[in-house]
């Protein structure tokens, strides 16, 4: 997956070598902030495990990944889990923050496990969907359960004995941005005229392939690229919108399915991110996917306010407490009538990637 840590470092070590010798240490975005806060070179596990440099079962770093990169031990940081607290703001980081010089600071975690840890996700089978700039499905496992073959990732969750298995769309709510920018209109009135149009419109209304960044799950494709097929005369911009969605929504459907062969039953999911806000997008996923959807209140800040479970856990603070699900405020049921629909173009669309997938590297 060359949108990882270790094969971006194979990139600059091939193409910037002087860069390369200059290294000494390799830190994620949330730990270099914690080196600065704190002085204090560490990582967690649910981040590291992203980094492909790690033994994701024993939530250690691997020698031989290391190697096989031309790194050592020495240039990675100790890994310790999420909940664990990491030191401590130093006075004169402090001071120019106006903050208590006390300030406790926790290991953290990657963007999928606060998000699951936000929802209240810490259970095997309990999971999360994230549409956002990327598609995230994630589900927790009791176990290390890896799934390359389908384009899977298996990290650690940021609680010790805890892990997940995610698929990733790379292009979900950023498929919505490039049409706007395109039409020159907003996310709400695009939004807006996706729902207006008829169901007939719908069933007749381009294909979309949303591999604008190449794609991870299943296919594990960097040069997948975005297609619309079946453009006509009589295409407007609200079928185009309606297209892009539900697009993303056959992503995350072939993202499920990936799960499912792989052993995942029934999942308890809640619905989080930015294009969580739609309702009219969150039932169409409801319907592709073909289960209950779960949408908390605040899908925006459900990352955050699992970040900060961590630190209260790190305080002291008694993790069953602390971490609990989210209030629903609206499920959303798939509608038999329109999941046959769904199901015929979902077909329609993995047929499509089939066909192109070899232009695309041309």
């Amino acid at each position: 997956m060359p949108g990882l840590t270790a094969p971006k470092l194979l990139w600059v070590a091939r193409h910037e070598p002087e860069c390369f010798r200059l290294l000494t240490t390799v830190l994620l975005p949330k730990d270099y902030i914690r080196l600065r806060l704190t002085g204090v070179k560490l990582t967690d596990a649910s981040d590291a495990s992203g980094t492909l440099w790690m033994d994701v079962e024993h939530r250690n770093w691997s020698d031989e990944l290391l190697h096989a990169c031309d790194m050592t031990q020495a240039k990675v940081p100790p890994i310790v889990e999420g909940c664990r607290a990491t030191g401590v703001v130093l006075a004169s980081v402090a001071t120019d923050l106006g903050l208590p010089s006390n300030v406790l600071v926790a290991a953290g975690g990657g963007d999928t496990a606060t998000s699951a840890l936000g929802v209240g996700a810490t259970e095997a089978g309990e999971g999360f969907l994230s549409l956002g700039t990327s598609g995230v499905l994630s589900v927790v496992t009791e176990r290390f359960r890896p799934s390359p073959e389908l384009g899977l990732h298996a990290l650690c969750h940021a609680l010790p004995d805890r892990w997940h298995r995610t698929s990733v769309v790379l292009s979900a709510a950023s498929c919505l941005r490039w049409l706007c920018k395109l039409t020159s209109v907003d996310e709400d009135r695009l939004l807006a005229e996706a729902e207006s149009i008829s169901e007939s419109a719908r069933d007749k209304a381009p294909l979309f392939l949303p591999y604008l960044s190449g794609e991870r799950t299943p296919h594990n494709d960097p040069y997948a690229q975005g297609v619309f097929c079946g453009l006509s005369h009589s295409t407007d911009r609200g079928t185009l919108a309606y297209s892009a969605i539900e697009g993303v929504a056959f992503a995350l459907s072939d993202g499920l399915n990936a799960l499912r062969a792989d052993g995942t039953g029934d999942t308890s999911i809640r619905l989080i991110g930015g294009g969580a806000r739609s309702a009219f997008w969150a039932q169409l996923l409801a319907d592709a996917l073909g289960i209950v959807l779960h949408r908390p209140f605040d899908t925006n800040y459900i990352a955050a306010l699992g970040a900060a479970r961590l630190g209260c856990v790190a305080g002291g603070g008694d993790l069953r407490s602390v971490v609990r699900p989210q209030l629903r405020s609206q499920d959303f049921f798939p509608q038999d009538d329109r999941r046959q629909i769904l199901s015929e173009r979902l077909a329609s669309y993995r047929s499509l990637y089939r066909e192109m997938r070899w232009l695309f590297p041309r």
